[in-house]
This record gives structure tokens, C-alpha cells and sequence, in this order.
């Protein structure tokens, strides 16, 4: 019996042929929320990039792939599904040499130009603002308008306002007429400028906000339209930056971006690669992740001493993870697999931003489809979803719920590869370990309660169980617990097997007297809901 009880131990603590971690206990306070958790966090991003729009959104009207208005009616009704709040366009980097009036009119007549920053090809600008703002309509998202501070000018901007959203008789609002658009659209989300300090002009901070101030200057409200003013900010760890705007410009501003791309190889020069990684890359995708944390928190100090009223946004508009691109992919066009890995970077990224709810209000992942994280890869006529995709679909239960604050102390994950995830980031995070789930915690308006779970350990199970305090919840709603995972860390979906990785009913759930036990599958995430 003595020589048994080894193995009957390893038995108890095994699940699913995985290591069944200590189990972990979180309090959540359901009679306490405060913050609202913005359905805008939730934006997508395309821009004229590689296959992102062309063949991947848009193929035209006469196109044999199946649309709507040229539109792709898979990917049309695979973001429709999504219910994405807002969509980012054109760019990005492309918006600082997008002159609009290239993208209306008839479709034969408008010029040819070089896309200088993504791969050198020819950009026919047969998808316009016309084409743009349909788009939005078509999925029921926000439009969200970059416009050129780096290469245009006010003038060049204030019409193309005008145009957008006059509803009186001038010149510009006629020729949308003209152009087929009678009624004027509604531009809530206006962004001036984009990563001025980098591709969008490589200014100082004091010069671009001297900038930014004169060209939201010329940023009208036309008719009843009234614009979100959302300035060009910065990139992870250049808080001063932060600092020169809010001191010489918040009382012009709605918001303030931050860009924060997560690299899980050596640098921007060796991103790492987006299939067949292994468990080294995996660990360091998610510590770079978690880097995000840090960012957001230093920025909305700075933030806080010139807006201590929160009236200005943190606007994450440009997120996601960035690797190299594929082999035999044209390198300009940054199209990447997406894979079980990315899928909880993605939810550990939404996981930090919502927990910021009271300045993170409006966020876009880069980007919507064949680009970096995609939501949807096209090739020809065949559609796939992402894991991520998934992710975004899983987490629609949180787009204006109340965030519920948690009490827990996380356990956290270490390994032989533990060390700075790049050398510059002098931050919390070089501290040894991951933590081993993430959460997010939401009531909504009905008063169910729901759930978002991840276990980001790469080869245990974990036991959480959830003690719900300050509401009564008597059951799981039916069909409401979903499990996504995969074989491994880098798994995929692809053309010849698209449904590989997806969501799946979830059975290791309990609820009683007030606490949910979850046992939780390594690399994986759970959604559900109680009532």
C-alpha cells in the first residue's frame, strides 16, 4: 500500500491527463461595480494594407466570390456576428499619405497611386469613404476616421469633413450627392494624425502638439454631427509624450491614443514566428503581453495630473500581437497565422483594458482580416475564422456591462526562459512569472452575472473557483458555457481544416451556494454566465 500511495496521489491531482494545479479561489463583490466597461473597447482596425481591405474586405461588385455591394458576404456576416462598435480606416500609417478626394467619384476615374508604406504596390482606390462608411453601416459599427496631419493640411481636412457630414446646400455636401449619398453620414470618432512621433511625420512632441492644436482647430462640427477629437499619442513606454500633450493640449482633446504591438521574439527586427513556436515563445508571448499593464497604468498617471475628472480618453486604437511575417508572403503585406497563443494574448490584452474601464474607453486590435491578429483570413473564395476571432465573439457579453471588481491571489507560472522580455522595458514584469489565469469579471443590466476565464499555463489544468458575494445566483444559464483551446499552444485553424480550433461546449462547471468551481483545461478559455 506504501509503494501505492505515489501513484494514487499523482491519480487524485490528475484531469483530463493534465496536472491538476492547486486550485485558486476569487472574490467578486456583484454589489460593488462602479465602472462601465465601453462597448468601444471592442473596435477593429483595417487599413490599406497588404490583403487586409483588397480580397479580404472588399472584392467588387462583379467579383465571382459571392458579395454584397462588393462586399465579401462571408466576411461580411462573420463581423456582423462580432457586433464590432467601431472600425478604425484608412490607416494607420497609410492615413498620413491618403488624400480623400483620390477615393470618390466614380470608381474608373479616380487616380492610381503607390502605397509607399506597405509593400510598394499600386493602390487603385476603388475602396474610398463612400465604400468605407458603408462598410460600417452594413456591420453596424462606428466609423472611425484617421485623417492626414503628416502629409496634409487643415483645409485639406475640414472638407473632407464637410463633405462627410454637411447636410445643407454647398459645393462639397452637393458633389456627395452627386457621388451617390444623399444623407450626410455621422462621424463620431475622429482621429487627427497617427503615430506623428514615427510614420505619420517623425515630429517632436512639442511640434506635433502645436499641430495637433491647429488642425483640431479646423476639425467642425457640421449639422448636428459632433466629433470625438482623438489626438495621435504614443507608443508603450514614451510617457513623455504623454505628458507634453496633456499639458499643452487637453482642453482640445477627447482622447489620446497608445500603440502597443506584442513582440514574443527578440525585437521589431526578429518578431518571432506565428506557427510552430514552441513553449519558450509561447511564455514569452504572454509576458509580453502583460506588459500592457504597465503601460496603461503609467500613462493614466501622467493622464490624471492634467485631467484628474477623467475627461479625456486613453485610446488603445492600434493592439495585438506582432510577429514575422509568413514565408512566401510579400514581407510589406504583414500577414501572419493566428493561433491558440494569440487567442489569449488577445483575452489577457481585453482582460487588462477593461480592468482600466475608467479611462480605456475605445480600443482597435490591428487588425480585422489577412493582417497581423486577424479576425478572418481569406484565400480566394475561402473564408476562415481566427482563434482570436472567437476570443472577440466569446467577450461580447462584456460590451457595456458593469465591471465587477475581484479579489484573488494569482498563482504564477515560471520557467527556464524567465528573464526581461526586451531589455529596454525596465518594469515590473522582469519579476519571475506569469500569472497563471486572467479574468474578467461583468453584470449586466439584466443583473446576470458573466464570466470570462483563461488559463494561460501551457500544460496544467486549473481549479478556480469563483465566490460570488452581494447577489444571489441560483444557476448557469443554459448554453451559456463555452471552451476554446487547442492541441497545442500554436495551434491553428486553416483552409484544409478551418474549424480546428474553436469554441465548444464547457462541462467542468459546478455552481453551489454561491461559489463556481471551474476546472479549467491548460492554454484555454472559458465564457459563462449565471443568473
Amino acid at each position: 500500500m506504501t509503494k501505492l500511495l505515489p501513484a494514487f496521489i499523482a491519480l487524485l491531482f490528475t484531469f483530463g491527463g493534465q496536472a491538476l494545479a492547486q486550485s485558486t479561489t476569487v472574490i467578486v463583490n456583484a454589489d460593488q461595480g462602479e465602472l462601465t466597461i465601453d462597448e468601444h473597447i471592442y473596435g477593429q482596425f483595417s487599413e490599406h494594407l497588404g490583403r487586409g481591405i483588397y480580397e479580404g474586405i472588399w472584392v467588387g461588385p462583379d467579383s465571382e466570390i459571392p458579395n454584397q455591394e462588393g462586399y465579401r458576404t462571408d466576411v461580411l456576416n462573420a463581423l456582423k456576428e462580432l457586433k464590432i462598435p467601431n472600425i478604425r480606416w484608412p490607416g494607420g500609417c497609410f492615413a498620413d499619405e491618403y488624400n480623400w478626394r483620390d477615393g470618390i467619384g466614380p470608381r474608373a476615374d479616380r487616380p492610381k497611386r503607390i502605397n509607399s508604406h506597405w509593400g510598394g504596390v499600386v493602390e487603385d482606390n476603388s475602396f474610398g469613404t463612400h465604400e468605407f462608411l458603408r462598410l460600417a453601416e452594413l456591420i453596424g459599427a462606428e466609423p472611425y476616421i484617421s485623417a492626414n496631419v503628416g502629409s496634409g493640411t487643415p483645409a485639406e481636412m475640414n472638407k473632407w469633413i464637410e463633405y462627410m457630414t454637411y447636410d445643407g446646400d454647398s459645393e462639397l455636401a452637393n458633389l456627395r450627392r452627386e457621388n451617390g449619398r444623399d444623407e450626410p453620414w455621422k462621424i463620431k470618432f475622429f482621429g487627427i494624425g497617427n503615430e506623428s512621433w514615427g510614420c505619420g511625420g517623425t515630429m517632436t512632441a512639442d511640434f506635433y502638439a502645436n499641430q495637433y492644436r491647429l488642425f483640431q482647430t479646423f476639425a467642425k462640427n457640421y449639422s448636428d454631427n459632433r466629433l470625438f477629437k482623438i489626438a495621435s499619442g504614443s507608443n508603450d513606454i514614451e510617457y513623455e509624450w504623454t505628458e507634453t500633450l496633456m499639458r499643452e493640449a487637453v482642453q482640445e482633446m477627447d482622447a489620446i491614443s497608445l500603440h502597443y504591438y506584442t513582440i514574443p521574439g527578440q525585437g521589431w527586427d526578429n518578431k518571432g514566428p506565428s506557427t510552430d513556436f514552441g513553449e519558450e515563445m509561447y511564455y514569452r508571448g504572454i509576458k509580453a503581453g502583460l506588459l500592457l499593464d504597465e503601460f496603461i497604468t503609467r500613462h493614466k498617471t501622467v493622464m490624471d495630473r492634467y485631467d484628474p475628472e477623467k475627461k479625456v480618453v486613453l485610446a488603445l486604437d492600434e493592439w495585438g500581437i506582432w510577429t514575422n511575417p509568413l514565408e512566401g508572403t510579400n514581407p510589406g503585406f504583414l500577414e501572419q497565422q493566428n493561433t491558440i497563443r494569440d487567442a489569449l494574448i488577445a483575452s489577457l490584452s481585453l482582460d487588462i483594458m477593461n480592468s482600466h474601464a475608467d479611462r480605456v474607453k475605445l480600443a482597435n486590435i490591428a487588425q480585422t482580416v489577412n493582417v497581423l491578429q486577424a479576425m478572418v483570413l481569406t484565400e480566394g473564395s475561402n473564408m476562415l475564422l481566427t482563434p482570436t476571432y472567437h476570443v472577440f465573439n466569446m467577450y461580447k457579453v462584456h460590451h457595456n456591462a458593469t465591471l465587477l471588481p475581484v479579489y484573488a491571489n494569482i498563482k504564477r507560472y515560471t520557467t527556464e526562459w524567465d528573464k526581461p522580455v526586451v531589455s529596454r522595458f525596465d518594469l515590473k514584469l522582469d519579476e519571475p512569472g506569469i500569472p497563471v489565469i486572467s479574468h474578467t469579471v461583468s453584470k449586466d443590466e439584466d443583473g446576470k452575472i458573466h464570466l470570462t476565464v483563461s488559463n494561460l499555463h501551457p500544460n496544467d489544468t486549473q481549479e478556480v473557483t469563483f465566490e460570488i458575494r452581494g447577489a444571489t445566483v441560483n444557476k448557469i444559464l443554459q448554453g451559456s458555457a463555452k471552451l476554446l483551446t487547442g492541441n497545442s499552444v500554436d495551434a491553428i485553424n486553416t483552409f484544409d481544416n478551418p474549424e480546428q480550433v474553436q469554441p465548444e461546449a464547457f462541462r467542468n462547471a459546478e455552481l453551489k451556494n454561491g461559489k463556481l468551481t471551474l476546472k479549467i483545461p491548460k492554454h484555454s478559455l472559458v465564457v459563462i454566465s449565471l443568473e
